[in-house]
């Protein structure tokens, strides 16, 4: 009793984790990858009539393609976080949280299945969108590199979040209360919409202190070659973050919080 017969590591079960993780958002494609499109549009079309005619280049590049890397971001990020933080919620409202911790998963195996589930659909967003944006706008991909390695990092740090709020909350009202007091802040407030450089300099540091902005600031680098601060100091901000909340959720999943008796 209790010993691991199959190895190191639960390949069966872990493989399965991921499966049923993707296939949640796959199977409501329109809710999950044309939503976060149409929303995506929506931004766009709303600033190109307000500021676009108006606005001058930003870094070098037209306001439009300053934008877009940080809407996509944004998206991105939002999804990550969604994808994690509803699939643990709604198991628990249904009580068959017990389904995914009665199997013999080790902590770090359910951590990797539900942030795997949350960077994959960050990913499909992520392609969807440049697609369309690639196509739309025509927006330039100067360092693909760096683009993808600051998507993946923004969904495993959201899809972090994500597996926390979802164990931490116990209903739906305090997940509501995270996502519009937490996560919605952290990603309008980081530079989304606009150069740091231009807000006064209390508010500079603030968001500075903000590690969405680092994602943001790395993705357009990534994409258009221009940021507001080191490209390394983001990725090394960005990267600390997301290991201090991947041990934040699995110690979370080792001790049972709010999840076992």
């Amino acid at each position: 009793m209790g010993v691991r017969r199959f190895g190191r590591w639960n390949w069966l079960g872990l493989v399965s984790l991921i499966r049923r993780e993707v296939l949640r958002f796959t199977v409501v494609w329109t809710q999950t990858l044309l939503a976060p499109l149409a929303t995506a549009a929506l931004f766009l079309t709303i600033f190109a009539l307000a500021i676009g005619p108006t606005r001058g280049d930003v870094m070098g590049v037209p306001f439009l393609h300053f934008l877009a890397p940080g809407i996509l971001t944004m998206t991105v990020i939002q999804n990550a976080f969604t994808n994690t933080s509803s699939s643990i919620m709604v198991s628990k409202v249904q009580g068959n949280i017990v389904d995914t911790l009665m199997p013999p998963l080790s902590p770090l195996e359910l951590t990797v299945g539900y942030m795997v589930g949350g960077v994959a659909r960050g990913l499909v967003v992520a392609s969807v969108i440049w697609v369309a944006l690639a196509i739309t706008v025509g927006l330039p991909m100067v360092h693909p590199l760096a683009t993808l390695t600051f998507v993946v990092l923004g969904a495993l740090m959201l899809g972090g979040i994500g597996v926390i709020a979802g164990i931490y909350s116990q209903k739906f009202d305090q997940m509501a209360a995270i996502t519009n007091f937490v996560i919605t802040p952290l990603s309008f407030l980081s530079g989304t919409f606009y150069s740091v450089e231009t807000l006064p300099a209390w508010f500079r540091a603030l968001t500075h202190v903000n590690p969405v902005f680092y994602l943001i600031d790395g993705v357009r680098f990534g994409v258009i070659g221009q940021s507001d601060s080191a490209p390394l100091l983001g990725l090394a901000v960005v990267g600390a973050t997301t290991a201090a909340i991947v041990f934040a959720c699995w110690r979370m999943f080792t001790l049972g919080t709010r999840l076992k008796s």
